[in-house]
């Protein structure tokens, strides 16, 4: 039984850092794609970041060069370190896992089809 497990979250203030880490088991890491989304509340699901079995990266746009995805196969997680935090990447972030290959699409979280149950960033103004 493949599981996503976060950890990390918490409050900062605004201009601060946070780590989040995800550890994944019941699968083999290194052939899967894991990414990061995130919620806020009375929105959807948006795409933030996706480290590829290739260790090829994507990061959205409105996170670009605050955010960095890194992953470590030896241990089977992937980190999303998060700088320059800003009131509006507050959300419940989630970690997934999705099999990679020609067709996957980062960035739709339907093509993912293993979540962790997510982790609270607030930052505090």
């Amino acid at each position: 039984q493949v599981q996503l497990v976060e950890s990390g979250g918490g409050l900062v203030q605004a201009g601060g850092s946070l780590r989040l880490s995800c550890a994944a088991s019941g699968r083999t890491f290194s052939n899967y794609a894991m990414g990061w989304f995130r919620q806020a509340p009375g929105k959807e699901r948006e795409f933030v970041a996706t480290i590829r079995w290739s260790h090829s990266t994507y990061v959205a746009a409105s996170v670009k060069g605050r955010f960095t995805i890194s992953r470590d196969n030896a241990k089977n997680t992937v980190y999303l370190q998060m700088n320059s935090l800003k009131p509006e990447d507050m959300a419940v972030y989630y970690c997934a896992s999705a099999l990679d290959g020609s067709g996957f699409r980062w960035y739709i979280a339907t093509d993912y089809d293993y979540w962790g149950q997510g982790t609270q960033v607030t930052v505090s103004s």
